[in-house]
């Protein structure tokens, strides 16, 4: 790795370190060291990074503002790519948004709805980044990422760059093309939204972000939602009735506010928290006869 390190350095891409612990990087706040951690001050600079890594046929994997992501207490092999402020410019043009990988989902968010734009009101609470809330089409409130995307602009492992449409995106729940059939990192999207009354917009978008702080664990490191829901049920509501909530491994807790957040009480390990979704899908398994499986995605080294 030193030589990576070095070429990467001399690249002069942004910030290069070696074994970064990534629970600075999570809001669950947990996570073993990346082998070599960067984070690109631009596309140009990404596009290098992939360059040397290519070159190197190093292992490489790429995060956003670290929320619905749980990674291993043995951290991860090869390179962690931090898509942050250096992959965020935006660009509003009438209802138009161009905005960057990096861009933070909440800020935008705000920034629309002030502007008087629609169609983003449902990702006011989601603490991710536009990448990610695209790799994953995240959503809430009856909405999600595929109702506003144009287009997004993604680099693909060997180099290339293509905008890919919303139909090529193949979105459907909390999954896109770019997860396992066509791996690849969001650079930009360029949303559709609405143009309406600056103050109802404005109105219920706090109306969700008062729904999400009532009812969701913000006063504690998470994830986010831990499980799938397992339509027509759903994962938090199985969870309560299999009596789970406040269930805890180490320092791992199945949050007393919602079933579907796993929260870190206190020096809580991946490895808890990987026995507590156990616990969890053997219960609801027993009791009802559902598989639940994971939305958080489990990432890292096994060990």
């Amino acid at each position: 790795m030193e030589q990576l390190i070095k070429e990467f350095t001399q690249a002069n891409i942004g910030k290069v370190r070696e074994k970064e612990p990534l629970a600075r990087h999570t809001t669950i706040r947990i996570g073993g060291p990346a082998d070599v951690f960067v984070e690109p001050d631009s596309i140009e600079s990404l596009k290098k990074v992939m360059e040397i890594i290519r070159k190197h046929h190093v292992n490489w994997r790429v995060i956003g503002r670290g929320s619905n992501l749980l990674v291993a207490d043995e951290g991860i092999e090869g390179v962690v790519i931090k898509l942050g402020d250096g992959i965020a410019e935006l660009t509003i043009h009438e209802e138009e948004v161009t905005v960057g990988g990096g861009y933070s989902l909440i800020k935008l968010a705000t920034t629309v709805s002030r502007q008087g734009l629609s169609g983003l009101e449902f990702a006011g609470g989601i603490p991710g980044s536009v990448g990610g809330a695209v790799y994953m089409n995240a959503g809430a409130h009856g909405s999600d990422m595929s109702h506003i995307l144009q287009k997004a602009q993604v680099l693909f492992p060997d180099g290339t760059i293509e905008w890919l449409s919303k139909e090529e995106m193949e979105f459907s729940y909390r999954t896109s093309v770019l997860q396992k059939k066509r791996p690849g990192i969001c650079i930009a999207a360029v949303l559709e939204l609405k143009k309406g009354e600056r103050e109802s917009i404005v109105a219920k978008m706090q109306k969700n972000k008062d729904y999400r702080r009532e009812t969701q664990p913000w006063d504690y490191p998470c994830a986010g939602s831990v499980f799938r829901n397992p339509l027509p049920h759903y994962a938090g509501q199985l969870i309560e009735k299999a009596g789970l909530k406040g269930y805890a491994i180490g320092g791992a807790k199945i949050s007393e506010q919602h079933g579907n957040f796993i929260v870190n009480a206190g020096n809580a390990k991946a490895q808890d928290v990987l026995d507590l979704i156990a616990h969890v899908k053997k219960t609801i398994q027993q009791l009802y006869g559902i598989e639940m499986k994971t939305e958080v995605e489990i990432i890292g080294r096994k060990s």
